[in-house]
């Protein structure tokens, strides 16, 4: 059985969004892409507390393609080292199934 997976990361501004999403789901690495925001996110950094805006990215893909997706999240990424994690589905529904499937090919 295929793992299907929502595979997220941020950025800082709705346009850096745009443009990472727009490749991978050209490419065909992920069957879609929701970007929200702005979210406030709470944070350590380099040592310190901080807050800010950021643009969450959600990708929804494939196990199989998810080397590929990974890879070029870092490539398009603006940040030296983002935030990337998948989340294995449990439970979703046929005609989601499908339409990744689909759309991945």
């Amino acid at each position: 059985m295929t793992d299907y997976l929502q595979v997220a990361t941020a950025t800082a501004t709705r346009d850096e969004a745009i443009r990472l999403v727009e490749p991978i789901v050209r490419g065909q690495l992920a069957a879609g892409a929701q970007i929200i925001g702005p979210v406030v996110s709470a944070f350590w950094h380099a040592g310190e507390f901080g807050t800010g805006e950021e643009y969450r990215i959600l990708f929804k893909s494939r196990s199989d393609r998810y080397p590929q997706l990974e890879s070029a999240i870092r490539e398009h990424h603006p940040w030296d080292r983002p935030e990337i994690n998948a989340v294995a589905f449990t439970e979703f529904s046929d005609e989601y199934r499908d339409w990744v499937d689909k759309t991945l090919g």
